[in-house]
């Protein structure tokens, strides 16, 4: 806490709540230390300023040198809409769209980030990147600021809702990538993940930033996507059986139910996978609003989280639209269409410390194995420090560790909390009172992109 705080509370001061939060917003956690492509001037040769999909393609060119890309407005990177000279590395085609009426015609692209050792991507404005996911992999020093991603999902009926097809995440770090911070962005609902480590990266950091579910807007998203399917039924076999008297769902309720979104961060692509000891991540000053899973889920290596909220009060109105009989009634034809209420994930030998957070209306805030709870190998370490927890109407402030507490991991015996390879956090921070985090999260100034109005040099500076 610094003396300006301290003060403050002593009442020496007038308490300044973004004063302090400005403090929060230098790099720290497993990415410190990261530069990206440093802080240049607009007039030197490394630093692009990208207005579309061609800039963005020369700017990101493997053996490029640019530093520094300064996003300037929103950018529509879909398959189709690419011009055809950006049809080419570091874009390529992505999983074909089956069922969303926009991404049928934008289709959807990877653009990867291979083998760039200092980038800072950031605007000033807090631009939108739709129709594409970003892959960093074999890159180290990169750092992704003040952007918002936004329109990569759509409805699953081939494979019947298990969401098993398309593999779009809005970003994914593999190849053993080191040093990304990402901060100060928005994520919206996304097919798959929306931000995943695995091979081996390590030393990232996600920060302030907002993560969310549909709004169900009446020109929402997952709002169009239902409208589309409404007009057809006969040509979405799930969709129809859902709306049917054998389920009897209605539009409105199907509209609430897909407006969660079904993960969020998984660190570790696969079981045992022997890089799996190398991943790092820490997670802070993070927004998280009807998230169903994985926040995160860590096979294996370290995870941190603090100062975060969890609020899903939303997916819990959405889950008891649902019952029993129509449940059942799911099921017996394969579909899956339901609600998940996970929180803080560790599985696999994996150490996950959460301290000084909020989780609301989360059925299942603590777990540490999801495969066979009498299996150890399974089973991961988790630790949850002064962390507010509130469900059912009931509300609980402490540890994981404190006889009774509902934030006690499940479902297999607990392990003692130690970190992998380490025996204390190889990084300072500093931490808010949970008691005042929601607040301060979702304030003018606070989680997610556009919300600060801050210097092309202050946003390429980690401090």
């Amino acid at each position: 806490m610094t003396w300006a705080c301290l003060a403050a509370i002593l009442g020496l001061l007038p308490f300044n709540p973004t004063a302090h939060a400005e403090n929060n917003y230098s790099l720290t956690g497993f990415a410190q230390g990261t530069t990206g492509g440093g802080v240049l001037e607009e007039t030197d040769p490394s630093y692009r300023k990208v207005y579309n999909a061609a800039d963005l393609a020369k700017a990101l060119k493997k053996g490029s040198d640019v530093k520094v890309i300064e996003i300037m407005n929103d950018l529509d990177l879909g398959w189709n809409e690419l011009p055809s000279s950006a049809k080419t590395s570091p874009f390529s085609q992505h999983n074909a769209p089956l069922t969303h009426p926009v991404l049928k015609k934008s289709g959807v692209s990877k653009l990867t980030i291979d083998g760039f050792d200092g980038l800072t991507i950031f605007s000033k404005n807090g631009s939108k990147i739709k129709h594409a996911g970003i892959i960093i992999k074999r890159s180290k020093n990169i750092i992704i600021r003040n952007l918002e991603f936004d329109e990569l999902w759509e409805w699953d009926e081939s494979t019947k809702g298990d969401y098993d097809r398309n593999d779009w995440d809005y970003i994914t770090i593999e190849g053993a990538s080191k040093g990304v911070w990402i901060d100060h962005s928005t994520f919206h609902k996304a097919y798959d993940g929306i931000v995943d480590v695995k091979k081996g990266s390590n030393g990232v950091t996600i920060s302030w930033s907002a993560f969310k579910g549909d709004d169900k807007g009446s020109d929402s998203w997952v709002t169009q996507q239902i409208n589309a399917m409404e007009k057809n039924k006969a040509s979405y076999p799930m969709y129809a059986y859902l709306r049917s008297s054998a389920v009897g769902l209605s539009k409105d309720d199907i509209i609430d139910i897909a407006s969660g979104q079904k993960k969020s961060h998984l660190i570790g692509a696969s079981s045992f996978a022997s890089d799996n000891a190398d991943l790092e991540i820490t997670l802070h000053h993070n927004y998280y609003e009807n998230i169903q899973d994985r926040i995160p889920r860590l096979r294996g290596g370290n995870a941190h989280a603090y100062n975060i909220v969890m609020h899903n009060t939303g997916l819990v109105e959405a889950k008891n639209k649902i019952t029993s009989s129509m449940s059942k009634a799911i099921k017996s034809k394969g579909y899956h269409f339901t609600v998940t209420s996970n929180g803080a994930i560790s599985t696999e030998g994996g150490a996950l410390l959460l301290e000084k957070s909020v989780i609301k209306d989360v059925t299942q805030p603590v777990k540490n194995n999801q495969k066979d709870a009498a299996d150890s190998s399974y089973t991961g370490k988790i630790l949850a420090l002064d962390t507010i927890y509130s469900n059912d109407g009931d509300t609980f402030r402490g540890d994981s560790t404190t006889s009774g507490s509902p934030l006690a991991p499940e479902p297999a015996p607990a392990i003692p909390f130690s970190w992998n390879g380490f025996s204390k956090l190889p990084y300072s921070y500093s931490t808010d009172d949970p008691a005042n985090l929601m607040n301060q999260l979702t304030s003018s100034d606070g989680a997610g992109a556009g919300k600060l109005n801050r210097s092309a040099f202050e946003w390429m500076s980690t401090k």
